[in-house]
């Protein structure tokens, strides 16, 4: 994901799945691939220097994890509780299972609004 829109879209029309290291938001994106967008708080994580480990920690299991996700899905990765400390073999099982599950919401969204639509 690249811009400030991609992010607001993803929002806006995204479906939600919530675990205990982070919370995942899905929206199809029309490509063959999934990307990858952060959102790491300021506000909590006062320290660049513990913002950016968190970063690379959720970068890294979803790099290990890409093969096994839905593609043409824009996921933005949101760490689930304040002053978090992921450790990156909990963070790829929870992203893997997180991820299928805010796809699967955000197809079944998409068919009950094309459903309601027609």
């Amino acid at each position: 994901m690249r811009g400030l829109s991609d992010f607001q879209r993803a929002y806006r029309e995204g479906s939600r799945a919530k675990g205990s290291i982070l919370t995942v938001v899905a929206r199809p994106n029309g490509l063959e691939h999934a990307r990858l967008g952060l959102s790491v708080g300021r506000v909590i994580w006062k320290s660049a220097v513990r913002r950016n480990r968190i970063r690379r920690i959720f970068r890294e299991a979803f790099r290990l994890e890409r093969a096994g996700l839905p593609t043409g899905f824009d996921f933005v990765l949101i760490p689930a509780a304040p002053k978090l400390e992921p450790e990156l073999v909990a963070t790829r099982a929870e992203l893997a299972l997180l991820a299928r599950k805010a796809a699967r919401r955000a197809v079944e969204r998409q068919a009950a609004r094309e459903a309601g639509g027609a």
